[in-house]
């Protein structure tokens, strides 16, 4: 990358420039990638590592014995921890307790572990939702930087935009232009200027398919690229079929604020409302044996109607996506008001559901876990090998920044790419829009200097 560079004057601009940004935006980026990359490793194997820190109570010993009734097993959760009921989770599987939501007088929302065979309650956690614990909850609050603030998830919004760019910008740079070393192998001895130089971009170039997948898998949870992109799918008829809702009141209250993990593309519509507001709630042993009955895959969970116009909310979102499912029914009759399946989403709702659940690791098991763990450490080596590449040919008491041809105008084919980038990923746009003004005035300054 330091030698000569060939198509002529403009080629080479063109080359310099990319390169130049390509720098930047990697210098800059870095520490989020890495973030972003060693969260995502851990949190996809969330039920795994979940199982090994909880085992005493997420895993109780099969027995021939029928299940006790989910009344039953409330009464013995809120027994043992007084509170509001919020929710209850039927056991997933024949080694898996019952869960029980509870609110307690502290306003803290906790998950209560019983044994359905005999009713013992085994513990408590602090409710991580659908990360599953409380160390979950945390990592996965990490990898958005949810923690910090909306200024910093559009930070992360931004980064995902860039990994996209600097993947194709980072193409083209590698591209051989007849060269024959440090295409598909890597050249030189470990810690030689060449060797990091090879690393860093046979690394990229296997690598490259799994970068752009997983910044556009992640968007859609993103706070302004998600919901312009959500408007775009539902206008367009591809995300939300319209008709759901007419024959029944809603409220104010997102699917998303009910439930622990909603279809990406309805998470935004609002949660429907009972018929009426009074009479006696349908018993919570009759609506787990209405969920039962339509099928619903293991795994599921309700949340308990808390207002006297609420519903009951079943939901469940297996590693098989193709059984995702919302249910909401009646708080008094119990009947289904609303049955959401992924087969009645539009493409693009289906195509967002599909992504998600690959980009977490669920869609195709054990392999799909292993795939991406490969890929998000080989974007680790990936950071850090560019990271030691400058560090290596940086002049000392310089930044060491590629800098463009003298006299050279700025190319029309960057223009071009920096537009088209910045109107499909606004915070990259803004970003551009900040780079090139620091750029302006650093020339300015400059040539300031010089005259």
């Amino acid at each position: 990358m330091t030698g000569p560079l060939q198509g002529g004057a403009i080629g080479s601009a063109l080359y310099r420039a990319l390169w130049r940004w390509h720098f930047f935006a990697g210098l800059i980026c870095a520490p989020i990638v890495i973030l972003l990359s060693v969260t995502g490793a851990i949190y996809l194997f969330k039920d795994e590592i979940n199982d090994r820190l909880h085992r005493d109570l997420r895993i109780v010993a099969p027995q021939t014995t029928e299940r006790l009734a989910p009344s039953a097993l409330v009464a013995r959760a809120l027994e043992a921890h007084p509170g509001t009921l919020k929710g209850y989770a039927p056991p997933a599987a024949p080694d898996r307790p019952a869960e029980v939501k509870i609110v307690g007088a502290d306003g803290l929302k906790d998950i209560v572990y019983v044994d359905p065979y005999d009713g013992r309650v085994l513990g408590s956690l602090w409710d991580g939702g659908f990360a599953g614990s409380p160390t979950m909850y945390v990592v996965r609050k990490l990898h958005s930087l949810q923690y910090v603030g909306w200024f910093a998830e559009r930070i992360v919004e931004g980064v995902a935009g860039w990994m996209v760019l600097m993947t194709a910008s980072g193409i083209y740079l590698w591209w051989p232009r007849g060269q024959k070393g440090g295409v598909v192998t890597v050249r030189g001895r470990p810690g030689k200027r060449m060797f990091w130089r090879d690393l860093h971009a046979v690394t990229g170039i296997f690598v490259s398919v799994f970068i752009v997948f997983l910044a556009m898998t992640g968007l859609p949870w993103s706070g302004y690229w998600g919901k312009q992109f959500y408007s775009a799918a539902y206008a367009v008829g591809m995300g939300m079929p319209d008709g759901y809702w007419d024959k029944y009141p809603v409220s104010t209250v997102p699917l998303k604020d009910t439930v622990d993990r909603a279809p990406w593309i309805i998470e935004n519509q609002p949660t429907p409302l009972s018929t009426t507001a009074s009479g006696v709630p349908a018993k919570l042993d009759d609506v787990v044996r209405t969920v039962e009955e339509l099928g619903m895959a293991p795994g599921y969970a309700i949340v308990i109607p808390t207002k006297p116009d609420g519903v009951f909310t079943a939901s469940v979102y297996p590693d098989d996506i193709t059984k995702e499912r919302v249910v909401h029914l009646d708080q008094y009759t119990g009947k289904p008001l609303f049955d959401m399946q992924l087969k009645d989403l539009g493409l693009f709702g289906r195509l967002a559901e599909w992504g998600v659940s690959i980009h977490m690791g669920q869609a195709f098991g054990l392999a799909n876990q292993l795939v991406l763990l490969a890929s998000l450490v080989a974007m680790v080596g990936l950071t850090l090998s560019g990271l030691v590449m400058w560090w290596k040919r940086r002049p000392a008491g310089s930044l060491g920044a590629p800098r463009l041809p003298a006299g050279a105008t700025l190319p029309k084919g960057l223009i071009v790419i920096a537009i088209a980038g910045g109107l499909f990923f606004p915070m990259v746009g803004i970003s551009m829009l900040a780079f090139a003004a620091i750029e302006a005035a650093v020339f300015g300054t400059r040539r300031l200097r010089t005259a």
